[in-house]
């Protein structure tokens, strides 16, 4: 019986003219998320938190920015090639909280698509995905919405064990 434990954080400033994708759903915003890929701080966070789990490193080790077939990379794509790590080691989503840190736009709406989105990409019920929002009320750089942060922690478990609960 296996459990593995990983936590995740990403950040990405904000710039106008690009798409805003959080936790695989696109939102209407004026600015989107400055990165290599399409900058999904949710998703990467996620990504992270696994790889952590895994003992596998970091997201730059697997998907170097310096790459350039990795230019414009889905973050969903991302998160999926980092599940097939998980598979291949035996081990299941056992549950997964996130939380996004933002002031910036007001993302309350958003949550329950990001949640669905977030659990169909990991393969796992929706009851072992939770995504929550939290804003710095004003603090920092984040609190002057000129980015948007993410931190996710993971339960990985062998399958037997998954199928007890």
């Amino acid at each position: 019986m296996s459990v593995r434990i990983g936590q995740g954080v990403d950040a990405h400033a904000l710039a106008p003219g690009r798409p805003l994708w959080l936790g695989g759903v696109r939102i209407e915003h004026d600015a989107g998320l400055v990165g290599h890929s399409d900058g999904d701080v949710l998703l990467h966070a996620i990504a992270s938190a696994l790889l952590g789990a895994l003992g596998a490193g970091d997201l730059g080790t697997h998907f170097p920015s310096s790459d350039p077939a990795l230019k414009g990379i889905a973050s969903g794509e991302i998160l999926r090639r980092v599940m097939a790590l998980a598979s291949e080691a035996g081990l299941v989503l056992g549950n997964l909280d996130a939380t996004v840190i933002a002031e910036r736009p007001r993302l309350a709406a958003h949550v329950a698509a990001m949640r669905e989105s977030v659990a169909k990409l990991v393969g796992a019920p929706l009851a072992r995905v939770n995504v929550k929002l939290t804003s710095t009320d004003g603090l920092g750089a984040l609190g002057r919405a000129e980015g948007i942060a993410a931190t996710a922690v993971v339960l990985l478990e062998s399958p037997a064990r998954a199928g007890e609960r």
